[in-house]
C-alpha cells in the first residue's frame, strides 16, 4: 500500500519513467510480480538476510519491467499468463546474482547506498548466495514453461547465464597496454556479454512467454540488447561523474581496477601515454586526490562526450526495432525506457 504524504512547498521532482510505469501502466502486474517474488524467495528464507532482501526491494527492476512490457506488446490488455509473471521474477533473480558477484569481484562495500552482501557476510558466503540466486533463477524459468516451444527459452536462459559469466571474466582479462582499437573491440564484446544479453533476454522472454511469434521475439531481443549497451556505457560514464553519495556505490571503480571502459579508452588516446590516467589504470599506487584529478581529466576530454554520443546512438538504434510493433502504450513505454537510459545526466 502506498502512503500519501503532504508534498513540501517546493515542487516535487517528477518520477522517472520506470517508477511511473510500475505504478501506473503496470500497477496490476506489479502486485502479481511482488506476490510471485515472495513465493520464489520462500525456499531461501533460512539463508537470506536483510542485506539480500534489500537487493530485491531496492533498485528500479528495469529488466523485469521490460519483460512485462514486451509480453504486453503481443498479449494486450487482460491478465497475463502466470508464466510471464514468474519469468519476470526469475529474470530479476538472475540480475541480483550478477550484482552480488560484481561486488565480490570489485571488493565493493556499497550497493545502492547500503552495505553489499560481501561487506556484511564475507566473500565466501556472498559467492554462495550469488550462486543460489543463479540456480533459483534457472529453476524458476524451468517451472514457468508449459509447452515444447518454451524449452528453447530455457536454453536461451542458460546460454545467457553462460555469456554473462564470460563477460565478467573478459572484463578481468583486459590489458590497458593494448592499442586503442583492440581495447574498443574488447570493450564492446565484453558489455555485450556482461550486460546487453540480459536486457535482450528480458524482451525475448516476454514475447516468448506470452506465446508471441518467434520473429517478434528475435526482433525485440535486438531492441533489448541495444538498450543494454546504452545502459552499460552510461553506467561507465556515471562511474566517473557521480559521487558515491549519489550513485550508492563507490566512484572511479573502473579506473582503479584497470578496466578500460569506453570513456577511459577515449581519454587514454586523447591524453597521451604520459598522462597520470595511464599510470593509474595500469595499477600504479595513487592517492585519493590523484584519483579525483584523473577522473576530472577524463571528464574534460572530448572522448567523454563521444562516449555519451555512442550510448545515445545505441538507444536511438533500439527504437527502430520497435517500429514494426503495433502503436500503443506498451510500445511507447519501451521507447521511453530506451531514452531514459541515456537521459540520466553523466
Amino acid at each position: 500500500m502506498l502512503l500519501l504524504t503532504r508534498a513540501p512547498a517546493a515542487r516535487r521532482a517528477e518520477p522517472d519513467p520506470v517508477t511511473r510505469l510500475w505504478h501506473g501502466l503496470l500497477a496490476e502486474d506489479l502486485a502479481l510480480y511482488e506476490d510471485a517474488l515472495d513465493t520464489a524467495l520462500r525456499p531461501q528464507r533460512d539463508y537470506l538476510t536483510e542485506t539480500e532482501r534489500d537487493l530485491y526491494r531496492g533498485g528500479k527492476r528495469v529488466r523485469p519491467l521490460m519483460l512485462l512490457l514486451s509480453a504486453r506488446l503481443v498479449h494486450g490488455e487482460g491478465p497475463l499468463p502466470q508464466k510471464v509473471i514468474n519469468g519476470a521474477v526469475s529474470l530479476e533473480m538472475l540480475h541480483v546474482a550478477t550484482l552480488i558477484h560484481d561486488d565480490v569481484v570489485d571488493d565493493s562495500l556499497l550497493r545502492r547506498g547500503l552495505p553489499s552482501v560481501n561487506a556484511v557476510r564475507g566473500v565466501e558466503t556472498a559467492v554462495i548466495v550469488g550462486d543460489m540466486q543463479f540456480v533459483q533463477a534457472i529453476r524458476g524459468f524451468v517451472d514457468a514453461i508449459d509447452a515444447q516451444r518454451d524449452i528453447d527459452l530455457v536454453k536461451a536462459v542458460l546460454d545467457t547465464a553462460f555469456r554473462i559469466c564470460c563477460g565478467e571474466l573478459d572484463e578481468l582479462r583486459v590489458d590497458p597496454r593494448w592499442d586503442t582499437q583492440a581495447l574498443l573491440d574488447h570493450y564492446w564484446e565484453t558489455i555485450e556479454r556482461k550486460t546487453a544479453v540480459l536486457f535482450g533476454l528480458a524482451c525475448e522472454a516476454g514475447i516468448a512467454l506470452a506465446d508471441g511469434r518467434s520473429a517478434d521475439s528475435r526482433r525485440i531481443g535486438f531492441f533489448g540488447r541495444r538498450v543494454g549497451r546504452a545502459f552499460q556505457v552510461m553506467d561507465d560514464l556515471l562511474d566517473l561523474a557521480q559521487e558515491a553519495a549519489v550513485s550508492g556505490k563507490p566512484s572511479g571503480v573502473d579506473l582503479t581496477r584497470g578496466r578500460a571502459s569506453l570513456p577511459i579508452i577515449h581519454a587514454m588516446s586523447e591524453l597521451g601515454p604520459d598522462h597520470p590516467v595511464h599510470r593509474i589504470v595500469r595499477g600504479a599506487p595513487h592517492s585519493e586526490d590523484e584519483l579525483r584529478a584523473a577522473m576530472a581529466a577524463i571528464r574534460a576530454t572530448a572522448g567523454f562526450g563521444a562516449a555519451y554520443a555512442e550510448a545515445r546512438s545505441q538507444a536511438l538504434d533500439a527504437l527502430d526495432y520497435l517500429r514494426p510493433f503495433p502503436p500503443g502504450p506498451y510500445r511507447d513505454a519501451l521507447g521511453d525506457i530506451a531514452l531514459h537510459v541515456v537521459d540520466r545526466s553523466p
